[in-house]
């Protein structure tokens, strides 16, 4: 990420947006976590080396919060993963600009596509 050019400000305007109501602390991730985040890092990688050449340009998710589907960019959705495996949380970011739902796959498929590879290439 590029550096924050308010960093260290006092009255940065940003500060607001940290704040999300609450005094909690996020709670440190456990080594479970850390090591599943980091297999979806690999996986992720295995996936766009599998998918980006073929025309995939990321993957969609379906919100639980909003009930709508998220496209992700490759590089966008590494950099949030680790964003979180560094801090602790995803920082909001700004949605893809009119993607073409055709362009993403789900998780699922990547995952489903990249046995798929594996196995025949097993059979061999």
């Amino acid at each position: 990420m590029p550096p924050d050019p308010f960093a260290g400000d006092p009255d940065d305007p940003a500060k607001a947006l940290d704040d999300d109501g609450d005094d909690e602390t996020t709670p440190p991730m456990s080594e479970q976590e850390r090591e599943e985040l980091l297999a979806d890092l690999s996986d992720l990688a295995v996936y766009q080396a599998l998918l980006e050449p073929r025309g995939v340009r990321g993957i969609v998710v379906d919100c639980g919060e909003c009930q709508e589907p998220h496209y992700h960019d490759w590089a966008l959705l590494a950099a949030s993963l680790e964003q979180l495996l560094n801090d602790g949380k995803m920082r909001p970011h700004e949605p893809a600009f009119d993607p073409d739902p055709a362009s993403y796959v789900s998780w699922e498929y990547c995952r489903g596509y990249a046995d798929g590879v594996t196995a025949s290439e097993n059979a061999l």
